[in-house]
């Protein structure tokens, strides 16, 4: 399998499994401003993604799908001063460091109770699903393929952490039918 089919198969996966929990809408909200930054944030997230994966994989892939989240909280709160900032990944993992990653997104976000378990399961469960996914596909360990396939899987988390927050922010992507002029 190559990088390109693993990351649509993982594509695929997370957003089907994300509507049949009701958390986005049959059309998936997209954010090409905030799309734009992940070259960014991958590369910052990298060093300790990579270190923490062999431990704590579901960690590793889950805390970048609370970066997506924190992303479309950003974008939706101002872009126009957001936009702007730089180390995002950084200034996120600094305010409690990298094992707390999951907590300071939650307190961003405003999530509190019962509304951040349930977030915070979610996420479990999406990294979980895509972990899974990496190790059935028996892919060497060290490998070129094994990186593209871990990039992917974060690529696509923090598309679906993006997404999903955006719709918990109400940006529902539906058709627009314009008012009758009758």
């Amino acid at each position: 399998m190559e990088t390109k089919e693993f990351e649509i198969k993982v594509n695929q996966d997370l957003i089907e499994f994300l509507q049949r929990k009701k958390v986005l809408d049959v059309r998936v909200p997209e954010c090409p401003d905030v799309e734009d930054k992940w070259q960014d944030i991958a590369r910052a997230y990298m060093p300790d993604g990579i270190r923490e994966f062999q431990e704590y994989p579901v960690s590793s892939l889950g805390w970048m799908m609370f970066i997506g989240m924190a992303m479309g909280y950003y974008w939706d709160k101002d872009w126009e001063t957001n936009s702007n900032r730089n180390n995002y990944y950084e200034n996120l993992r600094d305010i409690n460091g990298y094992d707390c990653l999951d907590e300071t997104v939650i307190a961003l976000l405003g999530y509190k109770g019962e509304t951040a378990d349930k977030i915070s399961g979610l996420v479990a469960e999406c990294a979980s699903r895509v972990y899974s996914i990496l190790m059935h596909e028996k892919i060497e360990p060290g490998t070129e393929l094994a990186l593209g396939c871990y990039v992917a899987s974060l690529h696509q988390l923090y598309l679906a952490g993006m997404a999903i927050e955006l719709n918990a922010l109400g940006y529902h992507m539906t058709p627009y039918s314009p008012p009758s002029l009758n």
